[in-house]
């Protein structure tokens, strides 16, 4: 059997029982299959429960894992989730949309082959929002599931459009998940859930399989309880694969060595001004931790409208992949009444203005990768504010506070970041760190989230729980039989 709070586990937890003998794979994904049944409906976090598929994945691994062949597979019989635009055959991949629900394909996607190869068990497609946002949307109902809602409180979004992923890390359905991010969908819902979310370098996962929204902005990447997590999954997915051009032939890095001494780290000279205050608090105190094992500069980002550039490259591209989507009337079948229409407006998107965004966007990663080089990483709040009230539209939430320009900067360079807890703020939910590294520093800017992480207490669940007297928390926690000081 196996004990309900070990379904919080990270995922290093989780294979470490697993090669110990203490729970087997199929026990484990029946576990979590029961658990998506329920809490994961309860919290719209759900699209797909693939048992079957599970089911065999999971016997597999145990037969395996006899034989002593879990040492150097780390991932080998770990259930996961998958967002929804990812393939997965045999079973729908919807795009989180309603004029999709039936839409299947007869291929896994490369992230999924090779999961499969490490041996992980895909047990559910979880929930997005409709076409991953790519229509633009105003509230947290786009989405034909339902709303997602924050496990650490109910009357919460856990952020988008990797809403299912973030929610089902943070509630135990999954051991970890892949989520995609073209502006902040793999951030957003990890720092909503209280989880780490990892955004590789454009380029160093394959897309294949999954739906594209924009081409040139598209990553896919890990959602999981802890930085080292993000980590072991990162390295089973990422690398070149010949039905993706996009991706780079260039292995993943071991963590230079310089992290174990002279570590420089950069802050920006416009964080800590425009976040709710507990934002800003938490911020505060996570710079002191890193300033205990690096040097610490403020700098500032050069001056790019970085958010206009990554708002007009998405939309002409996603006016291009949705164009015959866009033809058929789909749109108007959408849930999200912004979206019905956003995916005609952009099909008005002048090619004279991609082509002088892109021009921009080449500056950008110049001068970025620039400022960048002397450092090891920069860190900045990864969201303003803790996540929005669930029947709220964004801007009478949001729009209050403001970001720094690091999360467009970064995903319009395609650099690597990660989101991981800081604290908790208004209402009782978390906020995050995002740590930002050069193209290709993926691990570096991981090995940095893993060593701010060994010094602080935000990653294990059992000492979470006792900062919360919310009632969806405390019912969370009674379900589980988990208890804090």
């Amino acid at each position: 059997m196996v004990d309900e709070a070990t379904l919080f586990s990270t995922v290093e937890e989780l294979g470490e029982g697993l090669r110990n003998g203490e729970f087997t794979s199929r026990e484990l994904t029946e576990a979590y299959i029961e658990r998506l049944r329920t809490v994961g409906d309860d919290l719209n976090a759900v699209v797909t429960v693939t048992e079957e598929r599970a089911l065999e994945a999971a016997d597999r691994a145990d037969e395996k894992l006899s034989n002593g062949g879990g040492e150097d597979r780390p991932l080998l019989g770990v259930p996961y989730g998958a967002k929804d635009l990812l393939a997965a055959e045999g079973y729908p991949t919807t795009w989180g949309a309603a004029p999709l629900r039936d839409q299947g394909f007869d291929y896994d996607a490369t992230v999924v082959e090779r999961l499969d190869e490490a041996g992980a068990v895909l047990v559910a497609k979880l929930a997005m929002i409709e076409l991953a946002g790519g229509f633009v949307y105003d509230s947290a109902d786009a989405t034909f599931t339902g709303p997602t809602a924050n496990p650490w409180n109910t009357d919460a979004w856990a952020g988008g459009s990797s809403s299912g992923p973030g929610a089902a890390v943070a509630a135990g359905l999954v051991g970890f998940a892949v989520g995609s991010e073209t502006f902040g969908s793999i951030t957003t819902p990890a720092a909503f859930s209280g989880i780490a979310g990892f955004r590789p370098t454009y380029g160093r996962v394959s897309r294949h399989g999954a739906m594209a929204l924009s081409y040139t902005m598209d990553k896919l990447g890990p959602l999981c309880r802890s930085a080292r997590g993000c980590d072991l999954v990162y390295r089973a997915i990422a690398g070149a694969d010949e039905r993706d051009p996009s991706t780079t032939e260039r292995p993943p890095a071991k963590p230079p060595a310089r992290l174990r001494g002279n570590v420089r780290i950069a802050v920006l000279s416009s964080a800590g001004e425009n976040e709710q205050p507990a934002v800003r608090e938490n911020y505060r105190q996570s710079v002191e931790t890193f300033s205990e094992f690096a040097d610490v500069e403020e700098i500032s980002l050069p001056d790019i409208p970085y958010a206009s550039v990554a708002g007009t490259v998405i939309d002409a591209e996603s006016a291009s992949a949705f164009a015959e989507f866009v033809a058929r009337g789909d749109a108007l079948d959408l849930t999200n009444e912004a979206s019905r229409i956003g995916g005609y407006a952009q099909q008005a998107v002048l090619a004279e203005d991609y082509i002088t965004a892109n021009r921009v966007r080449t500056i950008a990663q110049r001068e970025l990768d620039e400022t960048l080089a002397p450092y090891d990483a920069v860190v900045v709040p990864t969201r303003a504010t803790v996540a929005s009230p669930l029947g709220s539209p964004f801007v009478d939430y949001f729009a209050e506070f403001s970001s720094t320009s690091m999360g467009a900067a970064s995903n319009v360079a395609g650099l690597p970041g990660v989101s991981v807890p800081n604290g908790f703020g208004e209402r009782n939910l978390p906020t995050a760190i995002e740590i930002v590294g050069r193209a290709y520093d993926d691990a570096t800017v991981l090995a940095l989230a893993e060593e701010y992480q060994s010094r602080t207490g935000h990653v294990d669940y059992t000492d979470l729980v006792g900062e919360f007297d919310t009632e969806p928390m405390a019912r969370l926690a009674t379900e589980l039989g988990v208890t804090g000081d």
